[in-house]
């Protein structure tokens, strides 16, 4: 099999980042699903020959995963699954609502593979997920792809580890059958990621700016993460004041986004922080360029930037796809190896318990003080039902069912996704 012959569906592929890495690294979409209206236009407009579905990737209407089964494609499985699902439920920045969250995505993903069976899942999310609050929702899909009969692992790369002149950490599924497993290799690092400056300079001369070079030889350094906003806030900006003020010291007003390169006209003047960026310019801080990822975003300026901003960096992509093929392909060395997967203790002991137990029992087998206890599971309690029984023995706890979102018919999230369908990036 060689690497043309690979083929990817792609589930919430947004503006195309991740989608254009795939495809350099060797794979052909047989199908890309997206919910947002400008995100298709753009995919469509890059490839026109894709099959790309409109809508809520988990409306059966939009596209149905049995269609893609290998029995239904002559007895061979597609090669990879992959998306970007959504961030919010996990982000630093927001409120961290995991499976209480109508926008994740992530654990219904997951249940698509034992009707799918590809031979390999790719899921990336923020390095929110990566965090203790998550450690028992992460233990769940784990476990859930052992039990569909997949190896996984979990890995927290650095865009700027791949060329991407930014601080972009993403966390990283990768799954595949064990013997498909034992060939893959995390992609190496490519080196240090270029300066703004020098990767801006062009774009920053491209209407005779006279004072490009100089502010190119100050921007010597790698930009803060590109946040893509969401639906319910303003326009294009830059981010957080933490991430304005790391711009500022790159030369860069990132309080919103130009429609062009400077000089600017006197009604709208730079500022004493220096230029803003256009939305060609940070497309290029997320690694599209003008040689190898070549992409063209359409709508309004507000709209390519988010369409920007909330993507997947194109040569990470590549990177990770080129180890997936690399694998699938067994082209690359065969090694015993055995995930690296911290567990959540609170989360298997009761998982392997079954029934309930004391605090006292927890915290004796796992050697935890009452108040971490007590902690870790309110955490865990935030993504699972955490049965409870009191009475006149000590308190007792009992594992319940995951509170994520898997495809149940009259789960909470049907509701509050037609509620706020319209504000859903």
């Amino acid at each position: 099999m060689t690497e043309q012959d690979l083929r990817v569906i792609e589930i919430c592929a947004g503006a195309g980042g991740q989608s254009l890495g795939l495809e350099k690294a060797g794979f052909e979409h047989e199908l890309a699903v997206e919910l947002d209206e400008n995100a298709v236009n753009t995919l469509r407009r890059n490839r026109p020959h894709w099959k790309v579905a409109h809508g809520d990737v988990a409306d059966p209407a939009v596209w149905n995963p049995a269609d893609y089964a290998p029995e239904k494609l002559d007895g061979r499985p597609i090669d990879l699954f992959a998306g970007g699902v959504p961030c919010p439920p996990f982000s630093i920045a927001g409120k961290q609502l995991g499976a209480s969250d109508e926008r994740d995505l992530f654990a219904w993903a997951v249940e698509q593979v034992s009707i799918l069976r590809p031979r390999a899942l790719l899921l990336e999310n923020v390095r929110g997920l990566s965090m203790p609050r998550f450690a028992g929702y992460r233990q769940h899909v784990l476990d859930r792809l052992g039990e569909f009969g997949y190896v996984a692992e979990w890995c927290l790369l650095q865009a700027s580890d791949y060329g991407v002149p930014q601080l972009r950490p993403r966390f990283v599924l990768i799954a595949m059958a064990p013997d498909d497993f034992a060939y893959f290799h995390w992609p190496e690092p490519v080196g240090d990621p270029p300066h703004v400056g020098d990767v801006l300079l062009d774009l920053m001369k491209e209407r005779g700016w006279e004072g490009a070079e100089e502010w190119a030889a100050k921007a010597r350094g790698i930009a803060p993460t590109i946040v893509g906003g969401s639906k319910k806030h303003g326009g294009a900006d830059l981010g957080p004041s933490r991430a304005k003020r790391a711009w500022a010291e790159l030369g860069v007003d990132a309080l919103g986004v130009h429609d062009h390169a400077p000089p600017y006209p006197e009604i709208r003047p730079m500022t004493p922080l220096g230029p803003k960026l256009t939305c060609k310019m940070v497309a290029r801080i997320q690694g599209w360029n003008d040689d190898e990822f070549v992409w063209e975003f359409t709508g309004k300026k507000t709209s390519s930037y988010r369409q920007i901003g909330n993507a997947f960096p194109p040569p990470v992509a590549k990177a990770l796809g080129l180890s997936i093929a690399a694998a699938l392909n067994r082209t690359t060395e065969r090694r015993e190896h055995t995930p690296h997967n911290p567990a959540d203790p609170i989360y298997q002991t009761l998982r392997a318990h079954g029934g309930f137990m004391t605090a006292t029992e927890l915290a004796a087998k796992l050697a935890l003080e009452p108040e971490e206890l007590e902690r870790r599971l309110a955490l865990l309690g935030q993504d699972f039902h955490i049965e409870i029984r009191n009475g006149s023995e000590p308190a007792a706890f009992k594992l319940g069912a995951f509170k994520a979102f898997m495809g149940q018919n009259d789960h909470i999230r049907h509701d509050r996704f037609e509620k706020h369908k319209a504000r859903i990036s």
